[in-house]
């Protein structure tokens, strides 16, 4: 159903109002707006301004006793307002981002069969593969949907298979999107792609609201992720789509064989990819150094380390460095070692980061290599982290590191924070108090040589929400590196040189809409370099895309907004 929001005579009336959250305004509904719509008397006297609204949502959220509790009255507040929904989202971003995404957004995706009140988005199963066309045209409910997140529900965090649960990413990831870049919420389509699980707690709960059967496998997996998106590029051709949480080898493969289809990135991969390099960035040059003279030693090589590997890669490449040198200076390893060339059994996503022989004799390395090790001999000036595992960074290895590198950059980036490589505490320790850090879950600043040091977070949430608006405002066909190096020497240039000195590698979340405004338009301006968009003037495309969450004449549910 579409709504016109200059002719209220379109508009539902009296309490069947209340059930259309992008309309829905509770107590601030105006006298006049409560004669036009047959309201009078089913709300209290008083009208409410919307700063009043939020305030009281905020004194509820806050009045509840756990992380999970504020998610299911942020999730209700969304299905009863969203205007207001987002209003107190875009005012408290950083308080509520942890609610509304990682890390409670995982213990939704646990519970969401049990806690689920509202259906959002479409399921799609296996039996729905010959009407997914159908199913996308009957989910374009108020304007053309130019934004879609999927998951197959994979590899949800690192909680692994969560089934039909898995939706609670997509919702969550579109909902910092209007939150941190303005896209409509009426122009977003969150999609589960339900194939079944293979984990055994949900295919054993009565209750489970998924498809009860073993997860799809091999060809007629493919066959129907392939439909999926064949149904997106005819139905919204226009649309981006942005891969969310799919396991490692499935992730790769599908961003590859499909980023040039339609517009589309992972998130996982690229968006991980696009935020580290820009923390390099400001590392680097808060050292007045260049990139392309960087050693880097990568613990962990899952989809989000070879994404971060790539990208860091291509950035070296285009600062002046061949590609000998970057195979040469981008080190590898991952539960069974160092990736070097001729290594058995070496997945077919990894064998472009292997070392060639010619480096592995430079450093004097004997595969297999432990991190210690590999960090010994390569002297690395940047380490990340993506392993997954507590303790991968340990003292004599950090210890190691620093003894050969002024100023150690260092990027633990493994979430939880139970899961994290190191404490940025211990790192500071363990070099002196000299090393540059970036974490994957948030952390304390931490005091060390006489002076209290900022740890930043290398959230997603600085990129994912720009790189999809700036996609969406150029109209542009692909997403590609160069729009991704964009987005990321555009966000590494929002760091001041007070929050550098103070350790920070990253702009604060607060100012996120100015930072994902920027980012975009750096996109949408490379997309137009490139030939893949005829926008005239990126900047005012851009502004003309950002939703803002008020009760004034813009309304969400225009299939343009502002």
């Amino acid at each position: 159903m579409r709504f016109n929001d200059g002719n209220m005579a379109e508009w539902p009336r009296g309490a069947e109002i209340f059930g259309h959250p992008l309309l829905n305004k509770d107590a601030a509904f105006t006298a006049r707006e409560r004669d036009a719509l047959g309201l009078r008397g089913l709300l209290p006297w008083r009208v409410a301004t919307i700063g009043e609204q939020v305030a009281l949502e905020m004194e509820h959220l806050r009045g509840k006793s756990t992380d999970m509790e504020k998610y299911i009255g942020l999730m209700a507040l969304q299905d009863r307002n969203e205007t207001l929904f987002y209003r107190v989202l875009c005012e408290h971003l950083e308080e509520l981002a942890p609610i509304v995404y990682t890390p409670t957004v995982g213990e939704a995706c646990q519970r969401f069969s049990h806690i689920l009140r509202r259906p959002r988005g479409l399921w799609i199963t296996p039996e729905d593969a010959g009407c997914i066309p159908d199913m996308l045209r009957h989910a374009e409910d108020r304007a053309q949907v130019s934004l879609i997140v999927v998951t197959d529900g994979e590899r949800i965090l690192g909680l692994g298979d969560q089934g039909a649960g898995g939706m609670g990413i997509p919702i969550g990831k579109l909902s910092l999107y209007t939150a941190g870049a303005g896209i409509s919420p009426a122009r977003t389509l969150p999609v589960c792609l339900d194939c079944g699980t293979d984990n055994e707690d949900l295919l054993d709960d009565p209750l489970y609201l998924g498809y009860p059967k073993r997860r799809l496998r091999g060809a007629e997996y493919d066959a129907f992720v392939g439909a999926f998106v064949r149904a997106v590029r005819d139905t919204f051709p226009a649309a981006v789509l942005q891969w969310e949480d799919f396991k490692q080898h499935n992730a790769i493969r599908l961003l590859d064989l499909y980023r040039h289809t339609l517009p589309s990135f992972n998130d996982d991969i690229q968006g991980t990819a696009v935020v580290v390099l820009a923390g390099i960035i400001a590392a680097v040059r808060s050292l007045g150094g260049r990139l392309r003279d960087q050693r880097l030693v990568m613990a962990g090589a899952g989809a989000a380390g070879i994404g971060i590997a790539r990208l860091v890669g291509q950035a070296m490449r285009a600062d002046g460095a061949s590609a000998q040198d970057v195979a040469a200076q981008i080190v590898m390893a991952d539960s069974r070692g160092l990736l070097y060339a001729g290594r058995d059994h070496l997945d077919a996503d990894k064998r472009p980061l292997a070392l060639p022989d010619g480096a592995l004799a430079r450093y004097a390395l004997t595969p297999p290599g432990d991190l210690h090790d590999i960090i010994r001999q390569v002297a690395p000036t940047i380490l990340i982290g993506t392993t997954g595992t507590a303790g991968t960074f340990t003292e004599p290895a950090i210890r190691a590191m620093a003894a050969h590198t002024p100023v150690p950059v260092i990027f633990p980036l493994s979430n939880p924070t139970s899961h994290t490589e190191a404490a940025p505490a211990d790192l500071m320790a363990w070099t002196g108090g000299r090393a540059l850090v970036a974490t994957g879950s948030p952390f304390d600043p931490v005091q060390a040589g006489g002076r209290t040091r900022i740890i930043s977070q290398a959230n997603n949430l600085y990129t994912f929400p720009g790189i999809g608006l700036g996609t969406i405002a150029a109209g542009a066909r692909g997403v590609t590196d160069q729009m991704l190096l964009a987005a990321a020497r555009t966000l590494a240039g929002q760091v001041s040189a007070s929050r550098l000195a103070d350790g920070a590698l990253y702009p604060p979340l607060s100012g996120l809409r100015a930072i994902s405004r920027a980012v975009a338009v750096a996109v949408a301006t490379e997309a137009q370099r490139a030939g893949l968009a005829q926008v005239t003037d990126p900047g005012q495309a851009v502004d003309a895309e950002m939703w803002t969450p008020d009760y004034g004449a813009s309304r969400a549910w225009r299939t343009k907004p502002g």
